[in-house]
């Protein structure tokens, strides 16, 4: 099989524990059998945050994706923006960063495009910075997808090694659920879900649970009707095509220990039913995994922290499980040929 390129990971907010991240990942790449990993940032700000942070962590500047493996072990691989006269307050997230941190990004899907990167991991963003300069994409999800093509649809999952949840619907008010909550939209979703766990997790044959919106899954119409109107047509067209659906589940019993055995993923109808209980099984090892675009995109389950920055408190796991969890799907999209 061929060999696994390393992998990128993107500044994140300059100002934020993107950079501290990186450096405490690179620290305990042995203890936690790290795959080769390199950070595409400029080096006088990577400089500047193992000051800040009193890491002990060398540096090495890159010119090509290669040379991360050969220097991995040794030191940081440094893929450099050359872009000197940016400064950081960390702490403060600034609009004279954008450049640098949209670089990044853009930097890394075409290395992840072309295949010089097996995956890219990213480190948070802070959009409102990104927005006073301009950017005019709702997050970071929605540019990655925009940067993939036309066509492409992200769906976002959150994992760890307790639990997968996908959520139907995202940042949005509650009273909006059910107006977005269509029968295309699941169908739409599950698909993606489905051929992703198959190619990304190696997954043969992929067992979805879908929440109910109501509570007690609607109780038959009792507690509201979307479970029978919206839901239950998309699964049972979903099973036309072979895909193995169970639900609606009411959602107050389905992610107890013995439940979660019946399923690989979790669909939920709206944000806070999916993220609550990945969070309260393994908040530390959540990890976002935007599933449908034509690369692997895993990210850290947590903000830019801005409060923590540059204190040398910041915790590492969560990036730690991104960079495993991208290495994994690399690892077997490259054994199924995905």
């Amino acid at each position: 099989m061929k060999e696994l390129a390393p992998i990128a990971l993107t500044i994140g907010e300059p100002g934020g524990i993107g950079p501290e991240l990186a450096l405490k990942a690179w620290l305990r790449r042995k203890k936690d059998a790290l795959p080769p990993f390199f950070l595409i940032a400029p080096l006088h700000l990577l400089k500047q945050a193992v000051a800040e942070n009193t890491l002990d962590v060398p540096l090495k500047a890159i010119s090509t994706p290669q040379e991360a493996c050969s220097v991995f072990n040794d030191a940081l691989p440094v893929l450099e923006i050359t872009n000197p006269g940016i400064e950081v307050i960390t702490g403060i997230a600034s609009s004279k960063t954008a450049s640098v941190v949209i670089e990044s990004i853009t930097k890394a899907v075409h290395l992840a495009t072309t295949g010089e990167a097996a995956a890219l991991v990213t480190n948070p963003i802070q959009k409102s910075a990104l927005y006073e300069a301009g950017f005019n994409h709702p997050g970071h999800t929605e540019f990655l997808a925009d940067l993939a093509g036309p066509g492409t649809l992200p769906v976002m999952m959150l994992a760890n090694s307790k639990l997968r949840v996908v959520p139907l619907t995202i940042h949005i008010a509650i009273k909006d659920v059910p107006k977005q909550l269509t029968t295309d939209l699941i169908i739409e979703r599950c698909r993606i879900t489905h051929q992703s766990l198959q190619n990304g997790f190696g997954i043969a044959a992929p067992r979805l649970a879908i929440a109910g919106l109501n509570p007690h899954a609607g109780e038959d119409g009792a507690m509201g009707t979307e479970e029978k109107t919206v839901m239950e047509p998309a699964i049972e067209q979903l099973r036309r095509e072979g895909i193995n659906v169970i639900g609606p589940l009411p959602a107050d019993t389905m992610f107890h220990e013995e439940a979660r055995a019946n399923y690989d993923v979790a669909l939920c109808p709206y944000h806070d039913q999916a993220l609550i209980p990945v969070k309260t099984l393994d908040f530390h090892g959540g990890v976002n995994v935007t599933l449908g675009l034509p690369f692997i995109r895993t990210s850290p389950d947590h903000g830019t922290a801005l409060d923590i920055a540059g204190k040398g408190i910041a915790r590492p796991d969560s990036l730690i499980a991104a960079l495993r969890m991208a290495a994994e799907m690399a690892t077997k999209s490259l054994a199924t040929g995905a």
